[in-house]
């Protein structure tokens, strides 16, 4: 059995590309490809695996139904894997104790976390702000790989 350092440690070797899978309405497994990494969870601190999901992306009223998501990665033939419970944070999706500027840092976070790099953070918090994006932290139940 994997652990998150495992899965954190193949993040850059793939541009922090990972396969997210949420469950549809309809009970049938929806995968996407975004960019994840691992953080300190703002509210606990404990680690977390993250990714950042545009405000009008049908996978957040997906996670909002079923709280739970699954991301992979693979770089060459190592691969590793996080699922688990998650905690949607966005203008939409308010959590006590993150206000707005505490939700644009952790949007950079995220990003960064997942290899980002931006020449402009201003920029880049203000296009995040305009498409309501939100950070979904997925709590690592199991962790395989």
């Amino acid at each position: 059995m994997a652990d998150l350092a495992d899965f954190e440690a193949l993040v850059p070797r793939e541009h922090g590309l990972v396969v997210m899978t949420v469950i549809g309405p309809d009970g049938r497994i929806r995968p996407s490809v975004v960019n994840g990494g691992v953080i300190d969870h703002p509210l606990t601190g404990e680690r977390v695996a993250a990714v950042v999901i545009h405000g009008r992306a049908r996978k957040l009223a997906h996670l909002r139904a079923k709280p739970r998501a699954s991301v992979v990665l693979r770089a060459g033939w190592q691969w590793a894997g996080v699922e688990g419970p998650v905690q949607i944070i966005g203008p939409d999706d308010p959590a006590e104790g993150i206000d707005a500027d505490r939700l644009r840092l952790l949007l950079r976070e995220i990003f960064t976390a997942a290899g980002g790099t931006h020449d402009d953070f201003d920029e880049y918090d203000r296009v995040m702000a305009a498409d309501r994006r939100a950070a979904v932290l997925i709590t690592p139940e199991r962790v395989f790989g």
